[in-house]
């Protein structure tokens, strides 16, 4: 089996590449910030030159496009590289999926765009949904190491970009539902309903989302907030959908007031995680009413 390079040990990255060391692979692992999160089972090197030196394929998990094009120029910069193939599981954006596809193709390696969606749990659990685009020959031969990332593959199109406009698509959908149904039941619990309540009927009729069947059961109501996910890359990616709906002329009303939550409370409290978005809106809501009610003294 080939030797697969695994860049960028994060939240989501250690887990992903724990998976394919536990789905037999031999793995060579590298992060900027050192070994700590390097599981069991992969070989730390020093550089990303050196996971070049070592891997035939190597899978990104990094946090924005600049990110990834730097790791690949660094990849590319070995002279002895062994690498052919680079899978990116980060949400870059189309341009710069294409960007990094370009770059990789000028030097003879292929490029398989393939963002993941359903968080560090879903990740452990293997069912994380794993959406790609590439390729038919390079689709093909790094199949052995998406199946190692996840047991749910999504082939969404051969040419890279198409798999970012799905997971931003996603992402602008799964942040829409977990604002607005912040609002609603900061709403409803400031009327004197129960949120465990409200959650069991809304899981039972039409307002359901993953917002009431995961993001609020099991981090807000628990008072966790510790799905793994911070509220800048939630932003990132708003802003990200945004920005390619505007490329494309599309319709953009609901983007721009879901983009204006968002980046407000990622300024007011930068890097906690993204179901932290509850208490802050609630918090907003009350401060509106404190508001109303001196202007009415």
């Amino acid at each position: 089996m080939e030797t697969v390079g695994f860049v960028g040990l994060g939240n989501m990255g250690s887990v992903l590449c724990t998976n394919l060391v536990h789905a037999g692979h031999s793995v060579v692992s590298h992060d900027a910030l050192g070994s700590a999160r390097s599981p069991d089972g992969a070989r730390f090197v020093g550089s990303t030159g050196e996971v070049a030196q070592h891997a035939d394929v190597v899978v990104l998990s990094l946090p924005d496009g600049a990110a990834s094009e730097h790791v690949v120029r660094g990849l590319l910069s070995v002279a002895e590289r062994r690498t052919t193939h680079v899978i990116d599981t980060s949400t870059i954006g189309v341009q710069a999926a294409r960007l990094v596809a370009h770059t990789l193709s000028a030097e003879g390696v292929a490029f398989v765009d393939a963002p993941v969606s359903g968080g560090v749990a879903g990740a452990k659990a293997r069912t994380l949904a794993v959406m790609y685009a590439g390729p038919d020959d390079a689709c093909a031969h790094v199949q052995p190491v998406l199946a190692g990332l996840s047991d749910r593959q999504f082939r969404v199109g051969s040419e890279p970009g198409l798999a970012q406009a799905m997971k931003l698509a996603n992402n602008f959908l799964s942040a829409t539902a977990l604002a607005a149904t912040c609002e609603a039941i900061a709403f409803g619990t400031s009327e004197g309903l129960d949120m465990a309540v409200m959650l069991e009927v809304l899981n039972a009729a039409s307002g359901q989302s993953a917002a009431t069947s995961d993001k609020f059961p099991n981090q807000v109501l628990t008072g966790r907030y510790s799905s793994g996910f911070a509220n800048s890359l939630m932003t990132k990616d708003v802003q990200l959908y945004l920005r390619a709906v505007e490329e494309r002329n599309g319709p953009a009303s609901i983007g721009t007031a879901t983009a204006s939550v968002w980046e407000r409370f990622a300024a007011a409290q930068p890097g906690v995680d993204f179901t932290r978005i509850y208490p802050f809106v609630e918090e907003s809501q009350r401060s509106r009413r404190r508001e109303d009610a001196h202007s009415h003294r």
